[in-house]
């Protein structure tokens, strides 16, 4: 891809490739050419989900309708009102921006969530220090990682876009669990910056131009490695001869461990039941050892909502296609044993 030279530059070292009002598809498709901030997170390891072999599997091409739900879908919404209330506080002025690329790098990409145009940290009065915004939305279960930096996700993304833009700082604003606010700035780490831009330099020319895929990461988020193979795969047909057994072996015994420990956690559940002996607080040492307490859960008997209502159950019940793996009886005694 050549440098986007005839292209409006918004930033010391990026152009603008497409403005922020762009559609959907048309964005996706353009940053397919490069890698963004949310992907360098991947490629290096530090993503909350996700891994290389995603990024890789979407920038050559292959459609997984990547969807990253509820939270994606909030963080989104929220976005512009905690971008405003970061120009509140600080009294500033930032602008959307959109897709950009680096001049000479032109594969290296980053969609800026607001350009600042007027910095607060701006001294003696100056606030033209050229800089810009991400805002993020988390969970109340992550604020731990928000203490006193960024988590590591968020640091390889706005390090990339100080990489990509040649901004000189980029402040961030987070809204954690609805109703904590917290913000705080990222400035330039010259020893992470060339980590990343090697890091994607050697993922791009070894995986997506050579047409390799990196190695699945089995520790790294695993349910999404079954995801994408699902996407990957949405028919399976035909047989195939295994080289080896053992980690079919090894997914046996994790499947016997499972149950013998379920198992034996029901058996250590009714004793407990039973030296409970009908209370409902029980004590060691003058110390609650545990509750012994009632709970409820609602149970729908869906063959009786769809004989009694058939439009609710139309309109409420559907079906989910899974894979799942169905080992072989013997192989199952062997994971026993």
């Amino acid at each position: 891809m050549s440098a986007p030279t005839t292209l409006r530059r918004v930033t010391p070292t990026a152009a603008q490739l497409l403005p922020a009002t762009a559609d959907r598809d048309t964005w996706l498709a353009a940053r397919r050419k490069g890698l963004g901030s949310s992907d360098i997170a991947k490629v290096v390891g530090v993503a909350d989900r996700q891994q290389a072999v995603h990024v890789y599997h979407d920038k050559v091409g292959e459609p997984l309708d990547d969807d990253a739900g509820e939270a994606a879908l909030w963080g989104t919404l929220h976005e512009d009102t905690v971008a405003r209330e970061w120009c509140r506080r600080n009294r500033s002025v930032i602008s959307r921006v959109g897709l950009v690329a680096n001049v000479n790098q032109p594969g290296f990409m980053c969609t800026l969530d607001r350009l600042v145009r007027e910095c607060p940290l701006g001294e003696d009065g100056d606030r033209s220090r050229r800089c810009a915004l991400e805002v993020k939305t988390r969970s109340a279960f992550k604020a731990h990682r928000w203490h006193r930096s960024v988590p590591d996700d968020v640091l390889a993304q706005t390090l990339w876009q100080r990489l990509v833009t040649g901004l000189d700082h980029i402040h961030v604003a987070v809204l954690i669990g609805g109703n904590d606010y917290r913000q705080t700035v990222v400035r330039r780490d010259a020893e992470l910056e060339s980590y990343l831009q090697t890091e994607a330099a050697k993922f791009w020319v070894q995986h997506v131009i050579a047409r390799v895929e990196p190695e699945w990461d089995y520790d790294n988020h695993p349910e999404d490695l079954l995801d994408l193979d699902a996407k990957l795969h949405g028919e399976r047909v035909g047989e195939l001869d295994l080289d080896s057994i053992g980690d079919v072996m090894e997914y046996a015994e994790l499947s016997a461990a499972a149950g013998a420990a379920e198992r034996a956690r029901k058996a250590a559940a009714a004793r407990l039941a039973r030296i409970a002996n009908g209370a409902r607080y029980l004590k060691f040492s003058g110390e609650l050892a545990f509750e012994y307490a009632p709970r409820t859960r609602a149970n729908t008997d869906l063959a009786l909502l769809a004989e009694r209502y058939p439009d609710a159950y139309a309109a409420c019940v559907s079906d989910t296609s899974f894979y799942s793996i169905q080992l072989s009886k013997a192989l199952r005694q062997k994971g026993k044993s």
